[in-house]
C-alpha cells in the first residue's frame, strides 16, 4: 500500500513539473513578443490607454472564451469595445503574420500577467481559430 501511495506521488508530482517549464518557457517567449508588438498600445503594465486602446488588466476578453481572444489577435478589432464602462475606439491591427506559437505565448503571457491568472493557450488552438477563417 505505502508503495502504491508512493508511486501515486511521484506520479503527481512529475506531472505538476512538467507542466510549470511549459508555462515558464511560454511566458519568456510571450513577454519578448508582447514587447514588440503589444506594449506600445497596451503599455508596460497592461493598462492600457483611456478611451484608446483597452486594458488587459482581468477582463472578460482576456480572461474569458480563449477562441475570441485569439480571434482579436489574428484578425484585429475596429469597432469601439466597452470595458468597465469606459469605451476605447483606437483600431486593433491584425497580427496573423505571428506564427501560431507566437500568438499561443503571447496570449499565455497576457494571461498570466497583469495580475490576471488563467489557462495556458495552445499552437494548437491558435492553429484552429486560423483555420475556422479560411
Amino acid at each position: 500500500m505505502k508503495l502504491i501511495v508512493s508511486l501515486v506521488t511521484v506520479a503527481f508530482c512529475m506531472s505538476f513539473i512538467s507542466v510549470q517549464p511549459s508555462l515558464q518557457a511560454s511566458m519568456t517567449r510571450g513577454k519578448k513578443v508582447y514587447d514588440t508588438y503589444c506594449m506600445p498600445c497596451h503599455m508596460v503594465d497592461g493598462g492600457g490607454v483611456p478611451r484608446m486602446n483597452p486594458p488587459l488588466i482581468k477582463t472578460v476578453y482576456v480572461l474569458g472564451d480563449k477562441k475570441r481572444l485569439i480571434g482579436i489577435v489574428l484578425n484585429g478589432l475596429d469597432e469601439p469595445l466597452e470595458i468597465d464602462g469606459e469605451t476605447y475606439s483606437n483600431v486593433m491591427a491584425p497580427h496573423a503574420f505571428l506564427k501560431d506559437q507566437d500568438i499561443a505565448d503571447v496570449l499565455t503571457y497576457v494571461r498570466n500577467s497583469f495580475g490576471n491568472k488563467a489557462t495556458m493557450i495552445t499552437p494548437e488552438e491558435v492553429k484552429a481559430v486560423r483555420e475556422e477563417k479560411k
